[in-house]
């Protein structure tokens, strides 16, 4: 029942007001090239909705006339584009080559004890989604790590994760 109310949601046509962001950002290009605001869809799309579902995928590559397929590369290329919904914190962990040999492993796993979930799982209280991430470009300040696709933390042993943690949690108490 629950899965059956949550797809209807996410074949509602889009709103008014988000195909008008969409015709704002297709207006920055020449006619020929409207695909080139395939990412700033996709962005108005995840801030409105939290992630971006195939379907919106769909609505998307059909909006600028292009294959779905195509839409789906961008968002599955970059992190910033959640394809399920996440937690209230988003915690990506560098997991390229130089941040393993750097303790970046260490921290993943870390996270996975300490949160109980596995890399891309979210905390059952909907708070932390886990993710690895590429490249973040601190390698030399490893292990690194992105909190909601803004905030970089650079050299986070496990007392400084546990401090992060806590620090999230308790500025963000859960609504009864």
């Amino acid at each position: 029942m629950n899965s059956n109310a949550h797809g209807h949601a996410a074949h509602a046509p889009l709103s008014e007001a988000t195909l008008e962001l969409f015709a704002r950002e297709v207006a920055k290009y020449p006619a020929d090239q409207k695909q080139s605001a395939v990412m700033a869809c996709l962005t108005i799309v995840q801030k409105n909705e939290g992630f971006v579902s195939v379907q919106r995928e769909r609505d998307i590559a059909a909006y600028l006339g292009m294959p779905p397929i195509a839409v789906h590369e961008v968002t599955t290329f970059y992190n910033m584009y959640n394809q399920k919904p996440v937690g209230r914190f988003k915690l990506n962990v560098c997991t390229n080559l130089p941040c393993q040999l750097r303790d970046g492993a260490v921290a993943l796993e870390h996270l996975e004890e300490r949160l109980g979930v596995r890399m891309g799982e979210t905390t059952s209280d909907g708070m932390f989604t886990l993710q690895q991430s590429e490249c973040l470009g601190a390698c030399a300040d490893s292990p690194v790590m992105l909190v909601n696709d803004r905030t970089m933390c650079s050299f986070m042993s496990n007392e400084k994760l546990d401090q992060l943690i806590d620090g999230l949690r308790a500025s963000n108490p859960q609504e009864n």
